[in-house]
């Protein structure tokens, strides 16, 4: 192997790394966001992570799952479909690389009915970049470079969910239903999650976490309908730092910040979906579009004001007798400069297929971000596997 080149492309990926430190650093000097008219200081993209979405079917739809999830994977996109889970308990995994490798993300769940109206789902998410050289330690005391003084660190971002769903009117009597109307029990679910996110950098930083997130959807014939309140009540991220006297001579001489203890602050975000589902013989046909409601701010989205901004998305599903589905979907639209200085609208085309084989299903999808360059392709597989009891 070649040592220069692997050392060469090591640094890059520290070089990628490590402004991330005293970026975040100055995100978070503010922990209750404020916009003026001459700059919108209000923070975006906290935890960002957790808007990347879950399983390959999800992905090759761009994204679009509020109205129309119905497995273990609505613990992440909206918990009152976790009602749908029609199994004793399902099990859901994925695995993608993105920026050609540099970035792994995974996420694996679990989920179970607990009777005939209710469900609960435990997820689990990690985004990370492994193996960055930590070349804070390069130079000796006597000022001579030593490769063997260079350590590796992680830059990772965890997310523990515990979610709940239930059909019927949530105000509704015992069995689930109002008294105006019986069919809210099979047509309307709604549910909850409670979340714990944990991210660190290295032995540098790291930082804990708690939200709230809140879902419904309603069923009426072949229309689907839903809505998702992500961090309804805003996510606080409390960051420390651990920084020896050489890393902050190193910052202090790099020009970076030294970062102290900080909040981040996650506004809420609302998706809303609609659905319409078609069945032509043996052919079926799902088209959802959602539009997700930001509260940060301007954003580079379609539509792009203070203080809402709304990305919206579309997605299709064909499938052949429930066992065969080819997908397809548009999504991240956004507003970029050409060479000659003129705007032009870009978006995240993504195609997706997927295979059921009795409790087994096995899905792909392949996004391309930005469609910018072949390097930003992602390949995207999940599993989903439906365990049931035997009879006695």
């Amino acid at each position: 192997m070649n040592l220069k080149r692997e050392f060469t492309a090591r640094v890059f990926c520290f070089l990628l790394a490590v402004p991330l430190l005293p970026g975040l650093m100055k995100a978070q000097t503010t922990a209750t966001p404020t916009v003026t008219a001459e700059k919108d200081l209000t923070p975006k993209y906290s935890n960002e992570f957790l808007a990347i979405g879950v399983g390959a079917r999800a992905l090759g739809m761009s994204l679009s799952q509020v109205a129309s999830v119905r497995d273990v994977t609505s613990g992440y996109w909206n918990p009152a479909g976790l009602t749908g889970i029609g199994s004793d308990l399902q099990v859901a995994g994925m695995h993608s690389e993105y920026f050609a490798g540099i970035a792994k993300y995974d996420y694996g769940a679990i989920g179970k009915s607990i009777d005939s109206v209710s469900a609960a789902a435990i997820s689990f998410i990690r985004f990370g970049v492994d193996d960055i050289p930590n070349t804070t330690e390069l130079i000796d005391a006597g000022g001579n470079i030593d490769y063997d003084r260079i350590t590796t660190f992680s830059a990772a971002d965890y997310a523990f969910i515990l979610s709940y769903g239930r059909k019927g009117f949530p105000f509704g009597g015992s069995n689930g239903t109002t008294t105006s109307s019986t069919n809210w029990k099979n047509s309307f679910s709604w549910g909850a999650n409670a979340k714990i996110i944990y991210r660190h950098v290295g032995d540098f930083a790291k930082a804990w976490g708690f939200g709230i997130d809140i879902g419904a959807q309603y069923k009426w014939k072949n229309w689907y309908f839903g809505a998702t309140g992500k961090d309804i009540t805003s996510t606080f991220n409390a960051w420390s730092y651990s920084l020896s006297d050489r890393t902050k001579e190193v910052f202090a001489l790099t020009g970076n910040e030294i970062p102290v203890n900080s909040l981040e602050v996650t506004l809420p975000r609302v998706v809303l979906g609609v659905g319409r589902e078609f069945q032509i013989k043996k052919v079926s046909i799902l088209a959802e579009a959602n539009a997700t409601l930001t509260t940060d701010g301007k954003r580079n989205v379609l539509i792009s004001a203070k203080p809402v901004s709304i990305d919206p998305s579309l997605g299709v599903e064909v499938g052949y007798n429930r066992v065969i589905y080819i997908r397809g979907g548009i999504g991240n639209i956004q507003r970029v400069k050409d060479f000659d200085g003129s705007e032009i609208f870009t978006m995240q085309p993504n195609i997706g297929v997927g295979l059921r084989i009795k409790n087994l299903q096995l899905d792909y999808a392949l996004s391309d971000i930005g469609n910018v360059s072949d390097v930003l392709y992602s390949n995207v597989f999940s599993l989903k596997f439906d365990i049931y009891r035997k009879a006695e």
